[in-house]
C-alpha cells in the first residue's frame, strides 16, 4: 500500500482564491489516490467551491482560519501579524510533520520570508530561491534561479545558487552532469558587475567547476546551452516574466494570422496537431509551480493570477519533490560541494 502524500494548500493565496485552489486539488484528486489535502482558509469560502466536488471533499480536511495575507501586504508585517494566516498555517504543518510539503499562490515575499523563518535554510545556505524548470529548444528543461526571492545578492549566495541550481537539475530533471552557466550582459570575461565576476571565480576554485560553463546571456535560458542557469532573483524574475510574455504573444499572433481568412483557416485545419502541441510547450500554466529551495522543508509557489491548471500543476511539481526526496537529496548534493 502507498503511502499517502499529504499536502498543505494555502487556500487564501492568490488572485482569485479560493475558488481556483480548490479546482486545482480536484483535478489532481481526480487523477491520484495517494493523495490528502490540508486546506488552510475561511471554511466558509472554502466550502462554497468545496461541495461540489465531492471526490475531493473526502480526500482533504479543512482547517480554518479567518485570517490571510494580501498580495501587497510588506513580508516584514506577514510575519508579525500574519501568525494564523492561512500561508502560515499552511508552512507550519511542513515544520510540525503534519504535512509533506507545503503550496501557496500568495505572496512572494511573505512566502519566502515566513518559509525561512519557519523552516529554516539548509546547513551553509545563506539565502533559499525560487527555481523551477524553463522550457527550451533541447526539449530538456533549463533551471533558473533565483527568480524573486533575492533581489540583491552577492558572489557567495550566487555561488550557492550554483549548488542548489546543480543538485536541483541532477535530481528532479534526471540530468547526469549538469553544465552551470552565470546570467550575464555577455560572455567575455571582463564583463557584469563584481558580484557576478567573483562568484564565476569562486565556482571556477571549486568542486564544481568542471560544471562551470561561463557566463550565459538571456538567450541561453531557452536556447538550452546549458542545464543551470543563475542570477539574482530581480533578474530572474524579469527574464521569467519576458520568456512568459513572449510565449503568449506568440500564440495571439498565431491565432490572429490563422483566423484572417477562409484559407487561413484551412490552414490552420492541417497544422492543427502541430500548433497544440507547441501552444502546450509554451503554456506557463503547464510550467507553473517553482520550488523555495534551500529549506529544511518542501514548499512550492504558484503563479499568483494562474488558473485551476495552473494550480493543479503546482501541486503535481510539489508532489514529484516529494516523491523524489528532494530535500534530503539536495541535502547531500550540498554536503558533497562543500567538502
Amino acid at each position: 500500500m502507498k503511502e499517502e502524500i499529504r499536502i498543505a494548500l494555502d487556500c487564501m493565496g492568490g488572485d482569485n482564491a479560493p475558488k481556483i485552489v480548490i479546482e486545482g486539488a480536484n483535478i489532481i484528486a481526480s487523477k491520484q489516490n495517494d493523495i490528502h489535502f490540508l486546506l488552510y482558509g475561511d471554511s466558509s469560502e472554502i466550502d462554497l467551491t468545496l461541495n461540489n466536488f465531492p471526490k475531493l471533499k473526502v480526500k482533504s480536511t479543512t482547517i480554518h482560519t479567518d485570517q490571510a495575507i494580501s498580495s501587497d501586504e510588506k513580508p516584514s508585517i506577514a510575519l508579525r501579524r500574519g501568525t494564523k494566516s492561512s500561508m502560515r498555517l499552511a508552512i507550519n504543518a511542513v515544520k510540525d510533520g503534519d504535512a509533506d510539503v507545503a503550496v501557496s499562490a500568495g505572496n512572494t515575499g511573505a512566502l519566502m520570508a515566513i518559509a525561512k523563518i519557519v523552516l529554516r535554510p539548509l546547513p551553509s545556505i545563506e539565502r533559499p530561491a525560487i527555481v523551477t524548470s524553463i522550457p527550451n529548444q533541447k526539449n530538456s528543461g533549463t533551471v533558473l534561479l533565483d527568480m524573486g526571492a533575492n533581489v540583491e545578492c552577492d558572489s557567495d549566495v550566487l555561488y550557492q545558487f550554483a549548488i542548489m541550481g546543480h543538485a536541483f537539475a541532477k535530481i528532479a530533471l534526471k540530468i547526469k552532469n549538469p553544465k552551470i552557466g552565470l546570467l550575464n550582459i555577455g560572455s567575455e570575461d571582463v564583463k557584469g558587475n563584481d558580484a557576478v565576476r567573483s562568484a564565476a571565480a569562486l565556482l571556477k576554485e571549486s568542486e564544481l567547476k568542471d560544471n562551470f560553463y561561463g557566463y550565459v546571456e538571456g538567450n541561453d535560458i531557452t536556447n538550452g546551452t546549458v542545464d543551470v542557469v543563475v542570477t539574482d532573483g530581480f533578474t530572474g524574475n524579469v527574464s521569467l516574466k519576458v520568456i512568459e510574455g513572449t510565449a503568449k504573444m506568440v500564440s495571439e499572433v498565431l491565432r490572429s494570422a490563422f483566423s484572417s481568412s477562409f484559407i487561413s483557416k484551412l490552414g490552420y485545419l492541417l497544422a492543427r496537431p502541430a500548433i497544440i502541441k507547441a501552444r502546450k510547450k509554451m503554456d506557463p500554466r503547464l510550467h507553473n509551480g517553482a520550488m523555495l529551495v534551500g529549506l529544511n522543508g518542501v514548499v512550492v509557489k504558484s503563479h499568483g493570477g494562474t488558473d485551476a491548471i495552473g494550480f493543479a500543476n503546482a501541486i503535481s511539481v510539489a508532489i514529484s519533490l516529494v516523491k523524489d526526496k528532494i530535500n534530503e537529496k539536495i541535502s547531500n548534493e550540498i554536503k558533497i560541494a562543500d567538502e
